[in-house]
This record gives C-alpha cells, structure tokens and sequence, in this order.
C-alpha cells in the first residue's frame, strides 16, 4: 500500500509463478538487474521518522480519483471548486476514472468555463480586466516582439495570425453585445 513504511505482500511464490509462466523470473538475480540498490527495502535509510505521514487537513471535499482509496497525505489548495466549473470537475472526478479521455476533456472544459467565469466577475466587481496590459500586445511593441517571432525557427508562428481573434475575440464579442443592448434599450425609450 504506498504511503506507508510496510513492504509489499507477495501473491504467489516464485516458484509457483515460475512453474505458471514460462520465463517468469529471468530477470530475479540481482547480477542482472541494475535497480537493485534502489529496491533495497531499508526504511531506517530514508531517515523517515513515521509510518504513515501526518494528513493535511480538507478545508473541503476534495476531488480525488475514483482508484484512490484516499487522498494523497498532501495536496494543493490553490483553487477551492467553485460555480459551473467547480461542478464540472467534482463530475469529472466523480464519474470517470483517470484513464479515461471524457476525465480530461471535462477538467479541460472546466479550466475554461473557469477563465470564463473569471472574466465575468472581474466585469460584476466594476474592476473589469485590462486586454491590453494583460495579454502583453504593448510587450510586443517595446520588447523586440516582431523581430523575436519572424526569422526565427519558432514552432509557434503557424498559429499566430489566430492569436489576436483568441485574445480580443470575446471582448470585442461582449462589447457588441453591450452595445445592442443599450441601443435596443435607447430605441424603447
């Protein structure tokens, strides 16, 4: 079990398996295997002084995956789950092992909705986010940007030309939205 200082249970015997499946144990002197000395069991060399670490406490319920037992000892709590993308990935975790591509597609579409959702709070708090400074456009004007993208060998300049319509895309797209929104209103009126 990892985690812990106990070694693992052998199953069957070496000779049972030996006699099961034929080559099984070629590799079993030590002679002929180099990561002997790093599967040496020694937990006095480690200079670990517990048997099982000391748990982090959940502030809240954590997503773990569905072949884990149980949390890591330590994990990170950067971000708690919050809102649609919060849900998206307790559903992700919950529903669909690790191996499987519909666990990651959905965290990835959760990073999204999350950056999507960022951006609306940023717009409620009446403190909206900067395009221009944060996307770094004027770094490109002051820092050498043109002459370090073009005559170089970068792999990145193929998608270049989609940069722009990825970055002020939803902006522009929000701002049209607010216009005919106040226009439509001005018509009422």
């Amino acid at each position: 079990m990892p985690y812990t200082a106990d070694g693992p249970e052998r199953r069957e015997s070496s000779e049972k398996l030996r006699a099961r499946i034929p080559g099984w144990g070629a590799d079993l002197d030590p002679k002929d295997r180099p990561s002997v000395p790093r599967e040496r069991f020694d937990p006095g060399a480690t200079g670990a002084h517990w048997d099982f670490p000391e748990r982090q406490p959940e502030k809240w319920p954590r997503e773990r995956s569905i072949e884990h037992k149980f949390l890591t000892p330590v994990f990170g709590t950067s971000t708690p789950p919050r809102g649609l993308s919060g849900a998206m990935r307790k559903f992700a975790y919950r529903r669909y092992s690790e191996a499987r591509a519909a666990h990651w597609l959905i965290l990835l579409a959760s990073d999204r909705v999350d950056a999507i959702e960022s951006h609306l709070r940023s717009l409620a708090s009446m403190h909206p986010d900067n395009p221009v400074t944060e996307t770094g456009i004027l770094s490109e004007l002051t820092r050498h940007g043109y002459s370090s993208r073009f005559g170089t060998k970068r792999a990145d300049v193929k998608h270049h030309w989609m940069d722009p319509i990825l970055v002020a895309g939803p902006w522009l797209a929000v701002g049209a939205l607010a216009y005919i929104a106040v226009t439509s209103r001005a018509r009422r009126e």
